[in-house]
């Protein structure tokens, strides 16, 4: 079975009207006992599996296309198609279809298909006709022509009569005379007839006449066709542009005549597709399937002869990463690549991967990493895509070749950290690209779809990698406009006195979102990392004073921040946010809001609210003890009634247990004295520190949490005994009348 004539993929017709691959094998023709009859089979070159097992019924229209082609359907919406390699190899299977159907080989179509509604009018079509009578082909009789061609669209046994006919007798060709003579003539009613007739002829979405039509010679006197449209009043001129406007740039000179003549082909009939021809209409959508084929299995054959070309693709990548390289040239390779990679979607996924790892092993990701640096924004915009395809395909070879690269001292030079800065230095005012950057960086570093194996976690390693390497790069931004006012001589350990250099400037506050979305994201999903990491860089409190930003956005990004943390229930958390005093700039936003009933107001409350409902006896005794008086006068919700109410509950019942017992309950200490995490264990006790600073301010927060713990305890004893709910309480307040507070001063006044 080494013989490449007989050399085929498999492709079924999905639900999308999209082409499945379901493989590469050989083809043979030959007697199925159990189908009774002659039958196509197909056996997978690799390992000799049936592909196919497809008897040759007398019944079924078969077609022939583009010399390489031959398309079938076995079933209602079930079809088929065969893409061989060699146009020898689809004639001789396309001959012995036709022996069994009994029909001539010289045709592209073996039956006429019958549509059922018509059937019986077919049945009165005399044998006589089986070809449509076209009139001559004249200047006089455009008209008729048109009429014509029109007409046949809505019976689909005179779409094919009308398809054989326009081959037999040459017609496309004296037509596209006709259309020259015109123009010559300035014969604008003429021009009008013909752009009905090259139209209709398209939606007769036959094959064979493609191939005439988009024929070197032919398509643009078809798109010179079109541009006559009668509802305009004057003509489009497509040629133009495709002629002088779209210019065909060979990055790298390409020697294969046959891709170049392929590729103009398939960039002039996707233009016709989308540009020229209207938005077909619901009765119209299937006119162009054939098209649509047309246009794939070109991008398949462009794509598939590129990649065996390793001589090219090796000079491609070579030029793209020499520094002698001049910038105009490498921004069209950049463009090259990009478009490559946009063809590439037109392949199944098992071709697919192997297109992503031969661009792997052509050192795809290196050149990204100096393309991505460049001052030039077209082609960092350019790298931007390729490296979302990247992404898109393999987060794990992107994030394998990121930990692979040497550690220089400079940590700008990792692809993750460009990545970033490109992010950050993102000039547009939307942040379009930070935005799909954003995304990218989200799914590299996503737990979810990060591989495990027996020997290595690939989570452990590359997160690690992350927060040593990158996550200070990410941070810079926000840390830079949040930073300390050291001039300050008021400012005191555990003070939200924060220099207020807020962003005014949309675009940074924008920024500052996107990062706040980033690290919003680590907290849900990066454990213990993530928290060593705000803990350290005592991250929480500055991600607070974007609570007095002017852009409210930006304060429920801050807002949204902290209730992520909260709604963990992290006891490790929840001692920080206390010994910070971080609820403050929380609280100074709610009284600042007034009586102002919006979104910031309601996200404020629910995230009390929050800690009410669950219970969280640590951070409710914080609350009441240091901010009740302010909060008490918010009586249009019964949040912090409920905290002052589960705080009494709570003290009574402590109170109650000591005067019972004479003594704290055994079990309490042991409530917050649990152990760490295993995970949390081996990231504190991990000896490579970041570095000596963060060791020592990491030990000092441990201390000051053990110092405090022993004073906490006496304003919050907890236990762990469940109580009657405050419903009690609830329904007496709810007769209260509701009313908004008014302005209230800050807490830090």
């Amino acid at each position: 079975m080494s013989d490449t004539r007989r050399r085929v993929k498999v492709y079924t017709l999905n639900e999308d009207r999209q082409w499945d691959d379901r493989g590469t094998g050989h083809v043979s023709s030959t007697f199925v006992e159990r189908l009774k009859g002659i039958s196509l089979l197909v056996r997978a070159e690799s390992d000799g599996s049936l592909l196919l097992e497809s008897k040759i019924s007398p019944n079924t229209a078969y077609q022939k296309q583009q010399d390489t082609l031959i398309v079938w359907s076995e079933a209602d919406n079930y079809d088929l198609a065969l893409s061989f390699q060699e146009k020898a190899g689809c004639d001789e299977i396309w001959e012995k279809i036709c022996q069994v159907q009994g029909k001539d080989p010289a045709l592209d179509i073996t039956q006429d298909p019958i549509d059922e509604s018509e059937e019986e009018r077919f049945e009165e079509i005399p044998e006589t006709s089986h070809l449509v009578e076209l009139p001559p082909c004249e200047l006089s009789r455009l008209e008729e022509i048109a009429d014509l061609v029109t007409s046949v669209l809505s019976s689909p046994i005179r779409r094919e009569k009308l398809a054989l006919a326009l081959m037999s007798e040459g017609y496309i060709k004296k037509l596209l005379g006709l259309f020259r003579v015109c123009e010559d003539l300035d014969n604008r009613e003429g021009l009008h007839h013909l752009y009905e007739i090259v139209r209709g002829v398209l939606f007769l979405n036959k094959a064979a006449l493609f191939e005439v039509m988009f024929s070197d010679d032919c398509i643009m006197d078809v798109v010179g066709c079109l541009e006559y449209d009668p509802a305009l009043v004057q003509p489009k001129r497509h040629r133009e542009f495709l002629t002088k406007t779209a210019k065909f740039k060979e990055v790298i000179p390409i020697t294969d005549s046959e891709l170049r003549q392929k590729i103009h082909q398939t960039y002039r009939v996707q233009y016709i597709q989308d540009i020229i021809l209207p938005t077909p209409s619901v009765f119209e959508e299937n006119f162009l399937s054939t098209l649509t084929s047309f246009i794939f299995f070109n991008k398949v054959e462009i794509v598939s002869m590129l990649q065996e070309d390793e001589k090219f693709l090796t000079e491609v990548f070579a030029q793209l990463t020499d520094e002698a390289t001049e910038d105009s040239k490498r921004r069209e390779l950049v463009n090259f690549v990009k478009e490559f990679c946009a063809f590439s979607q037109t392949l199944q996924p098992q071709n697919r991967d192997a297109f992503f790892k031969t661009l792997a092993n052509l050192g795809i990701l290196p050149a990204l990493e100096i393309v991505m640096g460049m001052d030039d924004l077209q082609v960092r915009a350019a790298a931007t895509d390729i490296f979302s395809y990247l992404v898109e395909f393999s987060p794990s070879m992107v994030r394998e070749f990121v930990m692979q690269e040497p550690q220089q001292t400079d940590d700008d030079v990792l692809l993750i950290n460009v990545v970033i800065k490109q992010m950050i230095c993102d000039s547009d005012p939307e942040l379009g690209g930070a935005v799909q950057l954003m995304g990218l960086l989200r799914t590299l570093i996503d737990p979810e779809n990060m591989l495990a194996s027996t020997n290595k976690t690939e989570k452990t390693e590359f997160l690690s990698f992350f927060y040593k390497y990158c996550m200070h790069v990410l941070t810079a931004p926000l840390l830079a406009n949040t930073a300390h006012d050291k001039n300050s001589k008021d400012l005191q350990e555990g003070s939200t006195k924060i220099n207020p250099v807020c962003p005014d400037n949309f675009q940074t506050a924008q920024l500052l979102a996107l990062i706040l979305e980033l690290l919003t994201f680590c907290v849900e999903h990066h454990t213990y990392h993530i928290k060593t990491y705000i803990m350290n860089k005592d991250l929480l409190r500055r991600v607070l004073v974007l609570m007095n930003s002017k852009h409210t956005f930006l304060a429920l990004c801050a807002l949204r921040f902290m209730r992520r943390i909260i709604g963990l229930k992290d006891e490790y958390y929840n001692r920080y946010i206390i010994k910070g005093n971080l609820f403050e700039p929380v609280i100074n936003a709610l009284l600042d809001n007034g009586t102002r009933y919006n979104l910031l107001n309601s996200a404020i409350i629910e995230l009390f609210e929050f800690i009410k409902v669950e219970d969280i006896k640590s951070l409710i005794a914080h609350i009441v003890d240091n901010f009740y008086k302010a909060l008490e006068s918010i009586e249009y919700v019964q949040t912090f009634k409920g905290l002052k109410g589960r705080y009494e509950q709570e003290k009574d019942r402590q109170s109650q247990r000591l005067n019972r017992d004479g003594m704290m309950p055994f079990f309490i200490p042991l409530f917050y004295a649990r152990s760490l995490d295993e995970d949390e264990e081996l990231w504190f006790n991990d000896e490579d520190e970041d570095d000596d600073g963060e060791a020592v301010e990491k030990s000092r927060m441990e201390d000051d949490f053990s110092d405090s713990y022993g004073k906490y305890m006496e304003t919050a004893l907890v236990g762990l005994v469940d109580y009657p709910d405050d419903e009690d309480e609830e329904e007496e307040d709810e007769e209260e009348e509701e009313q908004s507070p008014r302005k209230r001063p800050r807490l830090s006044s």
